[in-house]
């Protein structure tokens, strides 16, 4: 019974290859035709310039021819995209390149380990293999080594056993001994051998006839076109190799938690071996941080003094005076009756009339010229100013016009000297003898003024009667329901007023409004500050990026070397979005830290400053979202770099 011929691995037809266009193009394959079958070991032997690497590349689907069909295990290579090939490229082929194409940041293990783990291979099985491929081809002890610190024959084998990682059912070597000594050259060889007797598939590219006179089967190329070819080997007639499953190329890849992992991982490493340019591109998104946190920890500083001065002058409180008519005509003045009107208005809470003039007072031999003002015992309310010592006075005394007075601060001060206990005591106001029954809490130190300081304080109806004998308040403080209904008050106010004396005789001073508007003011300002810190922000984003194009630049043949191993566009994307990420990540949390200590350095010389949690949060999330941001379009240009002209790349 006549044998049926097995299935083609590799089948070309009619394929070209051709760079640039028009009069400057240059065609490099013309109509290679080509079928190569599991478990040959076939060298492609050609001259310099001959086609021979650009037919690996395409072999190897680093590359896409211009015209003609590649057909892997019978299906059209043209019709895969980018994902598939890259499963293909992981599971199917591996390469062993002149120049080996190590990563230089990775060690010899880690190298190896590279396809696995964009397959998708759990950790330890990973390293496990790895460790053994090496130790097999005689570098057990050289796990840990990086690069730089092998021979190229050393080197050499570690590229074999990345190729080896995913199974290597084919090995397209690229020249390998090409860079080697002899003797190098002669081990790596030997390895090719038994790898073909194991039943892989070796394509083996060199211009050394020598070297091509070890495979079973020997293909010449020149001028892009095949000149030559001896005929299959014995291993292809007997069809020994299994094809690979295309089937499964849709799940065959890492999940997104092991690449991020992976990611970070490398990420780490490079910033950690490029030390400065990482310190210095550090150094934006720190001081964008900082500033955002200390700018704001100042205007929330700036807003809470403000609502400390609002909570000592009453963010709800109108100052409601006598003034002439607009034609000139004497006011009328505010009286009960008008008390009584403005105290029934719905947005109104109290109301309190105020007299008061400096008179002299006098105790025992001391006597100065003070501000005696006669108010309601709403005001210790009203004004947020507790009594320090003794009481404050009562309804009760208001309506006896009891002769009681209470001291500010600084009039105890002045007249008690021995800091003794004032209660009780009297004072001369006037002519008239008053009993001190209380002393205030320094009202300078919550609204910055000690004035208020310097005062005594009366009944209200004591002071009409026994100090000034007037029949009306000088001025009445009314104190809104809320904040909101301020500017209600005023409007119900003037209103009223408007219609009982039938001219506008009177002034309203909206110190809530007032007070609002300073923190309006206040809250601008902060946003401000904190906009020029986001500027700084953006600034170091910028650098960021610049950073990152520059390392794509560095790296792109590491790139290539990633792709040539399977790893898919989104993989490269989220290797150097991952880097970008991690500077501003370390950046941010350096640049916490500066803002907290510039700021407790700011309270050490009483700048009024507030910590904000949520500002803290946002100037950190910011710096994340800045190297996503700005980490983008460098980690796409990576992604999207073709694989052939990365692996040329310096």
């Amino acid at each position: 019974m006549k044998s049926v011929p097995p299935t083609p691995l590799i089948a070309l037809t009619d394929i070209r290859r051709r760079y640039g266009e028009g009069e400057a193009a240059v065609e490099v394959l013309r109509g290679v035709s080509l079928e190569i079958c599991a478990g040959e070991f076939v060298a492609i032997v050609g001259a310099s310039g001959s086609g021979k690497s650009t037919l690996m590349n395409l072999l190897g689907c680093i590359d896409r021819p211009t015209s003609g069909s590649y057909r892997f295990a019978g299906r059209d290579v043209a019709a895969l995209d980018a994902d598939h090939l890259a499963w293909l490229r992981r599971e199917a082929f591996g390469f062993v390149f002149q120049a080996y194409n190590l990563i230089a940041t990775e060690t010899a293990r880690e190298n190896v380990e590279v396809p696995a783990i964009y397959a998708g291979v759990p950790k330890d099985p990973r390293q496990a293999q790895a460790a053994a491929l090496l130790d097999r081809l005689g570098l057990g002890d050289r796990l840990d080594y990086r690069p730089n610190q092998l021979s190229g024959g050393q080197q050499q084998r570690v590229s074999i056993a990345r190729a080896l990682m995913n199974g290597g059912r084919i090995i397209l070597a690229d020249e390998p001994t090409g860079a080697l000594d002899t003797r190098s050259g002669a081990e790596v060889m030997s390895l090719l051998d038994e790898l073909a007797d194991a039943g892989h598939t070796i394509i083996l590219i060199t211009h050394d006839r020598h070297v091509a006179e070890r495979a079973r089967r020997v293909i010449e190329i020149s001028d892009g076109r095949i000149v030559a070819d001896s005929g299959r080997g014995e291993a292809a007639k007997t069809g020994r190799a299994t094809l690979p499953d295309l089937a499964v190329a849709d799940t065959g890849h890492a999940s997104l938690s092991a690449n991020l992992r992976e990611a970070t991982r490398a990420a780490w490493r490079v910033m950690r071996i490029n030390r400065l340019r990482t310190a210095l591109t550090l150094l934006g998104i720190v001081i964008g941080v900082a500033s955002v946190i200390v700018m704001m920890a100042v205007g929330e500083g700036a807003r809470r003094q403000v609502m400390a001065q609002m909570g000592a002058l009453g963010a709800t409180i109108l100052y409601l005076e006598n003034r002439s008519a607009p034609d000139g005509s004497p006011p009328r003045g505010i009286d009960d009756g008008d008390l009584a009107e403005i105290a029934r208005l719905r947005s109104v809470s109290r109301v309190m009339p105020t007299i008061g003039d400096p008179v002299t007072i006098r105790y025992g031999n001391r006597d100065a010229r003070v501000y005696s003002q006669g108010i309601t015992t709403d005001m210790p309310s009203i004004h947020k100013w507790p009594v320090a010592q003794g009481r404050f006075f009562t309804e009760r005394e208001m309506r006896e016009l009891a002769p009681v007075v209470v001291l500010g601060s600084k009039i105890y001060e002045q007249f008690f000297l021995d800091g003794g206990n004032p209660v009780g005591r009297q004072l001369l106001i006037g002519n008239t003898l008053f009993e001190i029954i209380g002393v205030m809490s320094s009202k300078g130190a919550s609204s910055g003024s000690d004035g208020e300081d310097k005062r005594v304080f009366v009944p209200y109806r004591s002071a009409l009667v026994r100090i000034y004998q007037r029949p009306v308040p000088d001025y009445v403080v009314v104190e809104a329901k809320s904040t909101d209904l301020v500017d209600d008050a005023e409007r119900e106010i003037r209103a009223l007023l408007a219609a009982r004396h039938g001219q506008e005789d009177f002034s309203i001073d909206n110190a809530g409004a007032r007070l609002n508007a300073e923190m309006a003011s206040r809250r601008s300002m902060t946003l401000m500050l904190g906009l020029i810190a986001v500027v700084s922000l953006v600034v170091g984003g910028i650098g960021v990026m610049n950073v990152m194009l520059m390392t794509v630049k560095e790296r792109t043949r590491e790139i290539g070397i990633r792709m040539a191993t399977g790893a898919r566009q989104r993989d490269i994307l989220r290797q150097f979005l991952t880097e970008a990420v991690m500077v501003s990540l370390v950046g941010g949390v350096a640049g916490v830290a500066l803002g907290l200590t510039l700021g407790g350095v700011l309270l050490l010389f009483a700048v009024p400053i507030g910590f904000s949690p949520l500002a803290g949060l946002g100037a950190f999330g910011c710096a994340v979202a800045t190297g996503l941001l700005f980490g983008f379009m460098p980690a796409r240009s990576a992604a999207r770099l073709d694989p052939v002209r990365a692996l040329a790349g310096e």
